[in-house]
C-alpha cells in the first residue's frame, strides 16, 4: 500500500511563521489523524473508524449525507457511517470529515453565518461546475472541498483582528490592487496564507492546498508562469466562477474579483459570453439545496 506524506508546500519563512502562530489557526480534529493512521496502515480497520465516527452523531450524520450526494452518484444509499465510509473509502472520508469539522472549529460561528452560506453555495456550485464542465483532472468532490475551505483564512483573521472587516471591505472592493496586496498592506499575512497553511495542518491534498493558496493571483490562472498544476488552475479557475454565479443570482456581496480574473477563468474553462450565462440559468435551482 502506498504511504501518504504530507503536502509539499512552500516553506514560510521565520517572521511570517510565527505570526501565522499568533494568529491561532484552530487544531486539526483528533478523527483526521486516525484516518489517515488507518490510511497508512497496511490492513485499515473501516469498522473501527465507523465506530468513531459514531460516536459524533452529527459527524455521523454528515458522512451519510455526503455518501448520498448527487456528486457521487451511487446506485444505493448509505444508511450507517460505515456504509458511507465504504462507498467513499478514506481519502473521500477524510476530507468529508475535514469538511463537517470546519465550521464547529470557530467559537460563536453563528456571527459568521453569512459566511458559511455563502462558502456553502460556492462549494455547491463549484462540484456541480466541474461535473458539467467535465474538468480534466477534477472530481466534484474535489471541487466542493476546496470551494469549501478558500476562503476559510478570512473567518480566522476576522476572529484575531478586530479591524480586519474594514480591511476584507476594501479589498473587495479595490479595482487595481490585487485583494492579497490590499490585505499584507495592513496585516503581516493574508487570508491566503492563513487558509493554506490551516488546509495543510489539516491534510488536505496538497493541490488543494497550493490552489487555496493562489487563488487571488491572475498569474496562478496563465501558463506558463502558473505556480500551480493544471488541476490546481481549474480549482481557482471553477470556485472563482462559482462565487461569480452566487453574485449573479443572489445580488449579493458584490467584489472586483471577476473583473480581474474572469477572463482567464473563462479561458480556462471554455466559456463564452452565452455559455456563461446559460450555466448561470441552470445554476439557480442549486442554491435552493444549499443548508
Amino acid at each position: 500500500m502506498t504511504r501518504l506524506d504530507t503536502p509539499s508546500m512552500p516553506s514560510v519563512d521565520g517572521v511570517l511563521q510565527q505570526s501565522i502562530h499568533d494568529i491561532d489557526i484552530p487544531p486539526r480534529p483528533k478523527i483526521i489523524d486516525q484516518i489517515r493512521a488507518e490510511m497508512n496502515s497496511d490492513a485499515p480497520n473501516l469498522r473501527g473508524i465507523a465506530g468513531l465516527i459514531n460516536l459524533d452523531v452529527s459527524l455521523a450524520a454528515g458522512l451519510i449525507k455526503t455518501a448520498n450526494s448527487p456528486y457521487f452518484g451511487f446506485g444505493r444509499r448509505a444508511r450507517s457511517a460505515h456504509e458511507a465510509l465504504t462507498m467513499l473509502g478514506l481519502d473521500v472520508t477524510c476530507r468529508a470529515i475535514a469538511a463537517i469539522s470546519l465550521r464547529r472549529a470557530f467559537p460563536n460561528s453563528a456571527h459568521y453565518e453569512r459566511f458559511w452560506h455563502a462558502s456553502a453555495s460556492v462549494a455547491t456550485l463549484s462540484g456541480w461546475l466541474a461535473q458539467q464542465r467535465r474538468v480534466p483532472g477534477v472530481r466534484a468532490d474535489d471541487a466542493y472541498t476546496y470551494g469549501l475551505f478558500r476562503d476559510c483564512g478570512i473567518v480566522i483573521l476576522l476572529r484575531r483582528y478586530p479591524a480586519y472587516q474594514g480591511i476584507l471591505a476594501g479589498a473587495n472592493l479595490d479595482r487595481d490592487m490585487p485583494f492579497t496586496a490590499v490585505e499584507q498592506a495592513a496585516l503581516p499575512t493574508d487570508h491566503t496564507v492563513v487558509g493554506c497553511l490551516l488546509a495543510q495542518n489539516w491534510w488536505l491534498p496538497g493541490e488543494i492546498c497550493a490552489a487555496i493558496r493562489h487563488h487571488h493571483s491572475l498569474l496562478a490562472l496563465v501558463e506558463p508562469v502558473s505556480p500551480l498544476k493544471m488541476p490546481g488552475r481549474y480549482l481557482v479557475a471553477i470556485a472563482q466562477t462559482a462565487e461569480y454565479l452566487l453574485q449573479q443570482l443572489t445580488g449579493g456581496s458584490r467584489t472586483e474579483e471577476w473583473a480581474k480574473l474572469g477572463p482567464a477563468c473563462c479561458d480556462l474553462l471554455g466559456l463564452d459570453d452565452a455559455g456563461l450565462a446559460e450555466i448561470c440559468r441552470e445554476a439557480e435551482p442549486l442554491l435552493h439545496l444549499v443548508e
